[in-house]
Order: structure tokens, then C-alpha cells, then sequence
């Protein structure tokens, strides 16, 4: 317990200043478990646009959002298909995740593949050694291998494997006023929701203990790892949430996620889905980055406060049950 100890002292004397990056780690606080309560997010400089929880600096608060490239802007569109798979020939023989259970950017994923039933399989990678993902130079989850190939960038890695299964003629359906609501409401989620959950569920030490009980719980730690991440961890973090209160200008935490939260219910415009009938993308991005709180103190207090319960179920209708294969 000596390192437990040690890293613990080590966090919470530092000034934490954070830079985030999807699914990496923060700069200034270098301890790698701390990154299990980053949730991911994307980079500014990347690709468009990281029951489980959020990581503030791991990919976007987890979290710094990123842009669409013009190319990655022209294959996004508002035609969804139905919540059925694709046809047999285009779907991967093979898909692999490397993920940490709690990131909303992984989450993110999930949901694409839940919701167009493409079978996967889960590697839980540890926060601390990142040993399952040492034979990748990218060092940031989620990383999805799809029949042999590398995609990284929880945005990219939707917006790449989309054209693969569904084909061009999805891209070429979509309106350009469609295509740039979706775009529109897909860069939202990674450069404000986001933003947003953090400082929520690491509120208090309550709802941090809470928080970081689901990670140790659903995370791939070692008995001493996590006790470490679980007392440690959530003493750092309650501390770092104050500070991205004021990097973010936030006064309220609640009030910043309630308001967060009826944006999106403003934006359906009494649409079943942002996508109209079906999910689209960005219905997709704001479910699986809320994924992780849903069921959190912040996430019940969420539903309760605002109008956003309906949609969140019938999104939980639309995705349905998960395509990942059990090992």
C-alpha cells in the first residue's frame, strides 16, 4: 500500500491544470490511474467530433472535442437504416474493442454497433499498465479493430465504419440541411456535453465515492489498484472537477447539465429522434456519452429535472440489447 499511498500523496499536491485528449491521459496529472475517471473525448485537431461513468480528461473531458475535416463532414448524413443488421456480405467477420468500460467515448461506440447489431468483442484495457494495447502506437481508447485494421477516434472510427458496412449510397441520400443538423449536434456532444458531466459526477466526495465505485467495479484493475483508484482517485478528481468549473466558466453544475440536457430535448423539436423517426448520429453520440451517468446520482437527478427521460428511453428502445459477444 506504500504506492497507493505515495501516488495519492503525489495527485492531490499538484495544481492540476488539465489537458484533455480522447481516451489518453491527462498532462499535468500524470498518474495513470487516474485516467479511469477521464472519460474520453476528441481532440481538437482530430476527426469530427471517448450504467457506467465519465472521464473529464482522457479524450475530451474525457474530453476535448473535435472538427470535422471537409471529407468526414461530406459522409455524414441524416438516413438511418432501421435497427437491423447490415446485409451478411458487408459486415466485418471480425470486430475487436479496446476499451475502459466507463468512457463515454467508448460508450459512444458501443452504441453504433449495439444499435446496427454488428457482433464485437470487448478487451478491457488497464488504465494503469495499458498492457492490452501495447502493440498499438496509439495509446488512447477506444481503438477498434475491424477485420485486421486499426480505427481510432471514437468519431472517426463511427463516421469509417459506417461507409464500410452501409455503402455510399447512404451518403449520397443525405440533404445538406440534414447533414449539417447532424454534424452540427455530433461536434455539441464533444465540445460541450461533455464539458458538462464531469463536474457533476464528481460534485461532492459522495457522488465522487459513487462514481469511482462503478469503475473499480466494472474496470480491469488489481485487488490493490483498486483501492487505490477507488480512495485516491476520488479525492483527486473532487478536486479537479472544481477546476474544470472554472476552466469551463460553470457556476452551477446542475444547472449547467440541466441546461445541457433541455438544449438537446430544444433541438428534437418534438421529433421522436433528432434523426426524425430513427436514430441518427448525433442521437447515437448523446446517448453514449450520457451512457455512463445515466444511472449516477447526476444521471438520475437528469431525468428527474428535465424533459430528456422520454427520449433517453426510447433511444434505450431503439439500441436495444447489446451485440457484444460474451467470451
Amino acid at each position: 500500500m506504500r504506492r497507493a499511498s505515495t501516488l495519492a500523496s503525489s495527485v492531490l499536491s499538484r495544481t492540476l491544470t488539465p489537458t484533455l485528449h480522447e481516451g489518453g491521459a491527462l498532462s499535468t496529472i500524470n498518474h495513470r490511474f487516474l485516467l479511469v475517471a477521464l472519460y474520453s473525448t476528441t481532440s481538437n485537431t482530430g476527426s469530427s467530433h471517448s450504467r457506467r461513468i465519465f472521464n473529464p480528461f482522457s479524450s475530451s473531458l474525457g474530453v476535448a472535442g473535435a472538427l470535422v475535416s471537409a471529407a468526414a463532414a461530406a459522409s455524414l448524413s441524416q438516413d438511418v437504416l432501421a435497427k437491423e443488421p447490415p446485409l451478411a456480405e458487408l459486415v466485418p467477420k471480425e470486430v475487436v474493442l479496446y476499451q475502459y468500460e466507463a468512457c463515454p467515448f467508448c460508450n459512444k461506440v458501443k452504441a453504433y454497433l449495439d444499435y446496427y447489431d454488428i457482433p464485437y468483442k470487448v478487451v478491457e484495457v488497464n488504465p494503469i499498465s495499458k498492457k492490452e494495447i501495447k502493440w498499438s502506437d496509439y495509446k488512447k481508447v477506444p481503438i477498434l479493430v475491424v477485420d485486421g485494421e486499426q480505427l481510432v477516434d471514437s468519431s472517426a472510427i463511427i463516421d469509417k465504419l459506417r461507409n464500410k458496412i452501409h455503402g455510399k449510397e447512404i451518403v449520397e441520400s443525405a440533404s445538406d440541411k440534414d447533414d449539417d443538423e447532424e454534424i452540427k449536434w455530433r461536434r455539441w456532444v464533444d465540445n460541450h456535453l461533455v464539458h458538462v458531466l464531469s463536474p457533476n459526477i464528481y460534485r461532492n466526495t459522495s457522488e465522487a465515492l459513487e462514481s469511482f465505485d462503478y469503475i473499480t467495479s466494472n474496470g480491469n484493475f488489481s485487488f490493490t489498484e483498486k483501492i487505490t483508484v477507488k480512495y485516491a482517485g476520488a479525492a483527486a478528481m473532487y478536486f479537479v472537477s472544481k477546476k474544470l468549473k472554472k476552466k469551463y466558466n460553470i457556476t452551477d453544475e446542475r444547472a449547467a447539465l440541466y441546461e445541457a440536457a433541455e438544449t438537446w430535448v430544444d433541438a428534437l423539436n418534438g421529433r421522436e429522434f433528432l434523426g426524425g423517426s430513427k436514430p441518427n448520429l448525433a442521437d447515437l453520440a448523446v446517448f453514449g456519452v450520457l451512457r455512463p451517468i445515466r444511472y449516477l446520482r447526476s444521471g438520475r437527478d437528469m431525468v428527474e429535472q428535465t424533459r430528456i427521460g422520454d427520449w433517453y428511453t426510447r433511444m434505450e428502445n431503439a439500441v436495444g440489447e447489446s451485440a457484444r459477444i460474451k467470451a
